[in-house]
This record gives structure tokens, sequence and C-alpha cells, in this order.
């Protein structure tokens, strides 16, 4: 059976009450995140204009977002062997607020990309120990909730840029992120404690989480993993297929609200609205996700979740009008919704922490690295015709998942 397949096969069963409260606690967490990263990057025209810097050089700059979280993602996998990794995303959670207010306090573009390493650093930090505890959870909930999780951080990106669009006309970019990092705190230490506290759950003996090899059989999985180097095989495919979706995720962020009020001449608070929309669409895939996993399996979600995002981005960039641009997003967000928590869930269940740093690194490095290459690319040729690239790297991602279901029959 491909393995891709294997998410929807495990029969559910009721969940404990502990486990239900660490599932609301977690999936705030994941709002946070979406909610801050949202904050920030509905901002981006606005400290551009404030630094100065060209296309290419807020290129190099948000580089600098892809450097600290790549760093920070292969060492907070060890943090999450060695301490577990709900208090290091309590730690993470506190570090990422703090962080997001610096951008607008500079006044050039290496002192933004400065300060971007920071927030790199912790934006990376908290996407791979939230993944990984959502991984023991979906574990020892013996269904395929991950996309749930996703869809908080979507939703709380939904809600960041809606607010970050109602502001951007009466507040400056330095008021509305120190908001932000307020807010941030508080969340942080209303929903830590239960966190901490219901974490045990997964863990009632105080051991640490068993991390699959080749010797340790997959929960769900029909048996063990046919040996290290197929293991690390297997990771890797779906890091690629997680550095693919997520491309797409970080060039809408950073550069769809740009495209809409430079290239189609929307107002501020409607381009504001680009990521909006993207992000409402990819909260309702991801709200669904778990009843798509179980009645489709995992290769016909990321196949056509990847065909639909090609389709729907070329619309996007394309688009004379604003209103089908929007419409492009929208149906982007649908079909990449699902893919990453996919790709990201098999490769924990398979590698555990680890696995997750490596698909995250990858994936969130795709996320991150894109907003730059996207900047060269519109230097070089256009805007429009650089979230193309958009497209082109959903059809791979789905063509991956094809061969996929091939390469990784049990």
């Amino acid at each position: 059976m491909p393995l891709l397949n294997k998410l929807g096969t495990a029969a559910p069963r009721p969940t404990e009450p502990h486990l239900r409260r660490l599932r609301v606690a977690l999936t705030v967490f994941f709002a946070l995140d979406g909610f801050v990263f949202a904050g920030w990057v509905v901002r981006i025209p606005a400290i551009k204009e404030q630094t100065g810097a060209s296309a290419g050089e807020l290129g190099l700059a948000l580089l600098a977002v892809s450097a600290g979280a790549v760093v920070t993602m292969t060492l907070t996998g060890r943090l999450c062997r060695r301490y577990g990794s709900i208090p290091t995303t309590v730690a993470c959670a506190v570090a990422l607020p703090l962080t997001v207010a610096l951008p607008p306090l500079t006044g050039s573009v290496p002192a933004l990309g400065f300060v971007l390493l920071f927030f790199g650093a912790a934006y990376g930090g908290i996407n791979v120990a939230m993944n990984s505890a959502a991984v023991d959870l979906v574990r020892a909930l013996r269904r395929p909730v991950m996309p749930s999780f996703h869809a908080a951080f979507s939703l709380g990106g939904m809600l960041g840029s809606g607010l970050g669009g109602l502001v951007a006309g009466h507040l400056s970019p330095t008021r509305h992120l120190l908001g932000i990092t307020v807010v941030g705190l508080a969340v942080t230490a209303a929903t830590a404690p239960s966190l901490l506290r219901y974490g045990t759950a997964l863990h009632p003996d105080g051991a640490a989480p068993v991390t699959p090899t080749a010797q340790t059989p997959v929960p769900g999985d029909g048996g063990g993993v046919r040996g290290d180097r197929r293991t690390r095989g297997l990771v890797l495919v779906f890091g690629l297929i997680a550095l693919c979706t997520a491309y797409g995720e970080g060039a809408i962020a950073d550069w769809g609200p740009l495209h809409l009020e430079e290239d189609l001449h929307a107002h501020p608070g409607v381009a504001a609205a680009a990521y909006s929309c993207f992000a409402l669409a990819m909260t309702i895939g991801r709200l669904s996700g778990t009843t798509l996993l179980e009645r489709l399996g995992g290769t016909r979600t990321v196949v056509g979740g990847g065909l639909t995002a090609c389709a729907g981005m070329l619309l996007g960039a394309l688009a004379p009008s604003t209103g089908l641009a929007l419409a492009g997003f929208a149906i982007t967000g649908l079909g990449l919704a699902n893919i990453f928590p996919v790709a990201v869930e098999r490769a924990g269940a398979l590698a555990g922490p680890g696995g997750v740093a490596a698909a995250s690194t990858l994936g969130y490095g795709g996320m991150l690295v894109g907003p730059p290459l996207i900047g060269f690319m519109a230097d070089w040729y256009s805007l429009p015709t650089a979230l193309t690239s958009v497209a082109l790297l959903a059809a791979v991602a789905a063509a991956i998942g094809f061969v996929t279901r091939r390469a990784t029959a049990g």
C-alpha cells in the first residue's frame, strides 16, 4: 500500500480528555504562529518604503529570514529530542512575538536583514517544535488530524493579515507590530501552562518520544521501515514535496500584496486581502483535510492539490484584474492546503523529531527562500512572471506525489 495513503488507514478511536485539551492548546500555538507571521508580511510594503529598498534589495533582506530559520530548524530537532517538543515550543513562542517588533525599528536594508535573522530563527524554531509535538499527538490519536493544526496556522494568518489591512492606513508599522508582540506574549502566557500540563499525556511514564528507526514499526504503517537509507530517502522525498508547496505560501504572503498594488493598481487595503483570500481558502481546505485524507488517501490529496494550485496560481499571477487575481490566490490556497501537513506528518512518523526537522527545513526553507527568489526574478523579468514559478513548483509537487505512490509502496 502506498505510504502516502497510510494516513487514512488507522481507525479513529475516542480521544481521552487530556488529549483533547492538549490538542486545543497546541492548536492555539499554531494559530499564534500564523497570526504573528501574517502581521509581518502585510507590513512588508511599508517597511520596503521605509528602508528605500529595491525589489532585489528587499529580496536579499528577506533571505536573512531564511538563513536564521534553516540554522535554527536543525538545532531545534536536537532540542526536541533532548528536552521534549512541548517545552521547546513554549520557549520559541516567547521569542517569536518579541522578534517581530524589530523590523520597523530599522532604517536601512543591512539593518533590516540583521534583525530578520532573529525573526527567522524564532519562526523556524517554533515550526519544528510544534510540528514535532503534533506528530506525537497524531500518533496518540491514531487519526490523520495534522491538517487541523495547519488550519489553525492559516486561520491565524487570515486574522493577522485582515487586521493588518484594517490598520494599515491608521497605525505605523512600529505600533502595529508592537501590538502583535503584546498579543503574542499574552496568548503564550495564557496557553503555555495547559500545553505543559497536558503534554505529559503523550508520554505518561515520563519517557522521551521513541524515534522510529529501521527496527521500529511505525504505527499505522503495517510494519517496520526498510532500512536507514530508505528512511532517509523517504524523508527527503517528503521534504521536497513540502518545499515545492511552501514556496508558494511564502511567495503569496510576501509578494501577493505588492503584485496587486503595483501591477494591478489596487488600493493598499485591498492589496492586503491577497494573503487573506489565500489564507481563508487554505483554512477551509485544511479544516476538511482529515475527512479528505480518510476518504481519498494521501496520494490523491497531494496530486489533486498540486494540480489545483498550479491552475490557481497561473490565474493569480496573470489575471488582468484584481478580482480574478484574488480568486486565483484562493484556488491556490485550496490546492496547497493539505500537501504540507501530509509531508511533514509522514516524515515525523518515519524518523521522529529528526524527520520533522529535516522535512521542515526543506519545507519552510522553500517558504522563506521563495520570496527572495521571487524578488530577483521580478528584477530580471517582472513580478507576474516571477509568480508563475509558484505554479511550476506546485505541478512538480503533484508529479513527485504521483511517483511516490510507487516508490513508497510497502
